[in-house]
C-alpha cells in the first residue's frame, strides 16, 4: 500500500428532491489498499459510489484520480480510467455467455469489427481460472448462481484492467467457502496494486479484509481509522451516533393460541417433506439451517406459491387448502420475501402504491382506487415503521435498502395478517436499521401476531426467537426452546448427515 492517494474525494455534496444525501463528505483510497466504507442505510454510501462511478454528478466538491481532477465524469469515462463497481445484485446480461459478458467489459473497438471468438473464450477462461471460478466460459449467465455471477463481474473488472474496484455488499448471499474465495481474490487484487472500496454491513468481516475504514453518517464523513485501531463497539457508536444498547430487543411474551399448524406437510416439487410444526400467536419462531436446507421453499409452500401436495395445514385449528397467495392472504397469512428488489417492492412505484399493493380490494370501490385513503394508509405506515422518505409519493427506488424493507413490511401489514413470514428480514441492511426491524417484530408479537422468521444470521436467530426450528434436506430436524438453544447445538443439527 502506497501513501499517495489513488482517489481523493473532498467536500462532496448532493441533494435529491430536497433531501440532502451527501453533505461535504470526503473519502480517500490508496493504491494497494482495501478501504471499508460503512454507515447506516441512508448515510450516503450509495450516493458517494454513484458519484465516483460517474452515474451522477455532485452539486459541490471535487474528485481527484492520481492527482488529476475529474470534471463531468461519466460512466464511460470512469470505466476508461479503470473504475469498476460490483453491486449486490450483479449487473450482467443474463442471456449472454460468461465469455460474452466479460468481453463487453474488456474489448475495445467499434461496431464494425471482426470478433475472434476463440481468443475471446480463451481470455475469459484465463480470467475465470485466475479468480477460482469453476464454471465454463460458455455458461449462460442466467444459469449461474449468485456467487458465480459475482465472480463473473470480478473477472470482467480484472479483464478491463480496473485499478479502482468498488464492492457493494459482495458477501450478502455467499456461503462461507464462497466468502473465503472472494477474500482471496480481493487480497490478490490488493497485492497487485489495485485499490478496493469495500461496502458491507457485516462488521465482523472488516478486520479480516480491510486496511482502513471510513464511517459516513447523515451524508457526512464522521471518521477514518486504521482497522486495527477500532473495535466493533466503537464502530457501531460512530455509525449510529449513540450507544446501541440492544440490537436484539427481545421481550418475553406469553404465547397464545395456535395460529398455524403443519402436520406432515410437504411439496414434492420443492423438496419439502414431512414438516410438522406449530406457530402460536405472539410467538417468534426462528427457522435456521444452511443455504439449500429448504427454509424458503417451506415459506413459499405455506404462502401457496408452491402448494403443499402432502400432509395437512391448519389455520386457527381448521384444516385448509392453500393453492395460491390469494388463498393465503384470505386466511390471514403474509410473506415478506428475501429478495426485496425482485419481490419486495416495485422500485418504479411510489411508496403509497407499494404499501397498498397486496390489499387493493380494501382501497377500491366500483373498480376505482380511493387515492385519498391509499395516501392516508401509506402515511400511517410511514410513521409507524419509521420509513425515511421525502413523501409517500416518492418512488421506492429512491429509498435506502432498510427503508425499502420497511415498505415491503408495511405492504403486508396492510393486509392485517395473523401470521407473518419474514424471510431474511434484515439481510443487507445496517445495524441501526436491524435494531429497528427487530423492535417492530417485538411490537407485532406483543400485539398477538404469529411470526415465522427465516434467518441465516445465528445472532439474529438466537436473539429474536422464542423457539428455533432447524431444517436440513427439506425437513425439520430439531426444535429448541430459546433457553436451551446454542450456536453449537443449532449448527450440529444443520450440518449433521
Amino acid at each position: 500500500m502506497t501513501d499517495n492517494p489513488l482517489l481523493h474525494a473532498a467536500g462532496l455534496s448532493k441533494a435529491f428532491a430536497g433531501v440532502q444525501a451527501l453533505d461535504g463528505a470526503s473519502f480517500e483510497l490508496r493504491s494497494g489498499e482495501v478501504h471499508a466504507l460503512v454507515g447506516e442505510n441512508g448515510a450516503g454510501k450509495s450516493t458517494l459510489i454513484r458519484i465516483i462511478t460517474g452515474a451522477i454528478e455532485a452539486d459541490e466538491g471535487s474528485i481527484l484520480l492520481d492527482g488529476e481532477t475529474l470534471s463531468h465524469l461519466t460512466p464511460q469515462e470512469a470505466r476508461r480510467r479503470g473504475i469498476a463497481a460490483i453491486y449486490q445484485q450483479p449487473q450482467i446480461f443474463p442471456e449472454l455467455s460468461a465469455a460474452e459478458n466479460i468481453a463487453l467489459g474488456c474489448e475495445r473497438g467499434g461496431l464494425w469489427r471482426l470478433i475472434d471468438r476463440s481468443a475471446r473464450r480463451r481470455r475469459a477462461g484465463q480470467l475465470l481460472e485466475r479468480i477460482g471460478a469453476r464454471f465454463s466460459p460458455d455458461a449462460i449467465a442466467s444459469d449461474l448462481t449468485m456467487p458465480e455471477q459475482q465472480l463473473l463481474e470480478i473477472a470482467r473488472a480484472i479483464g478491463a484492467d480496473a485499478r479502482l474496484l468498488i464492492m457493494d455488499e459482495p458477501t450478502a448471499s455467499l456461503t462461507e467457502a464462497d466468502v473465503e474465495n472472494l477474500f482471496r481474490v480481493i487480497g490478490e487484487l490488493r497485492d497487485g496494486g489495485a485499490g478496493v472500496i469495500y461496502i458491507s454491513h457485516r462488521l465482523e468481516e472488516l478486520p479480516v479484509i480491510a486496511d482502513r475504514v471510513t464511517v459516513l453518517r447523515d451524508g457526512r464523513t464522521i471518521a477514518t481509522r486504521a482497522m486495527p485501531e477500532i473495535d466493533r463497539r466503537e464502530l457501531i457508536r460512530l455509525m449510529v451516533g449513540r450507544e446501541l444498547s440492544a440490537v436484539f430487543p427481545k421481550r418475553e411474551i406469553e404465547p397464545g393460541v395456535t395460529a398455524l399448524e403443519l402436520r406432515g406437510a410437504g411439496c414434492t416439487t420443492s423438496g419439502v417433506s414431512d414438516v410438522t410444526l406449530e406457530l402460536r400467536a405472539g410467538e417468534i419462531l426462528g427457522l435456521a439451517g444452511l443455504v439449500g436446507a429448504g427454509r424458503t421453499e417451506l415459506a413459499r409452500m405455506i404462502f401457496g406459491l408452491t402448494p403443499a401436495d402432502e400432509g395437512e395445514i391448519r389455520v386457527h385449528g381448521e384444516g385448509v387448502r392453500i393453492e395460491s397467495p390469494a388463498d393465503a392472504i384470505r386466511l390471514g397469512i403474509a410473506y415478506v420475501p428475501e429478495d426485496r428488489r425482485r419481490h419486495g417492492v416495485i422500485a418504479e412505484l411510489p411508496v403509497r402504491a407499494n404499501t397498498t399493493l397486496a390489499a387493493l380490494d380494501e382501497f377500491s370501490r366500483y373498480g376505482f382506487l380511493d387515492l385519498g385513503r391509499e395516501r392516508d394508509t401509506a402515511a400511517e405506515y410511514v410513521a409507524r415503521l419509521g420509513i425515511k422518505t421525502a413523501s409517500v409519493d416518492a418512488e421506492a427506488a429512491t429509498l435506502s435498502g432498510g427503508n425499502q424493507q420497511k415498505v415491503a413490511l408495511g405492504r403486508w401489514l396492510a393486509t392485517k395478517p395473523a401470521v407473518l413470514i419474514l424471510d431474511e428480514p434484515t439481510q443487507g441492511i445496517d445495524i441501526g436499521a436491524k435494531a429497528e426491524i427487530h423492535r417492530l417484530m417485538g411490537d407485532l408479537a406483543a400485539e398477538g401476531m404469529a411470526i415465522l422468521m427465516i434467518s441465516s444470521e445465528m445472532p439474529e436467530i438466537l436473539g429474536m426467537s422464542d423457539r428455533i426450528a432447524v431444517m436440513r434436506g427439506g425437513r425439520i430436524v430439531g426444535l429448541f426452546d430459546r433457553a436451551e438453544a446454542t450456536p453449537e447445538r443449532v449448527l450440529e443439527l444443520a450440518l449433521k448427515e
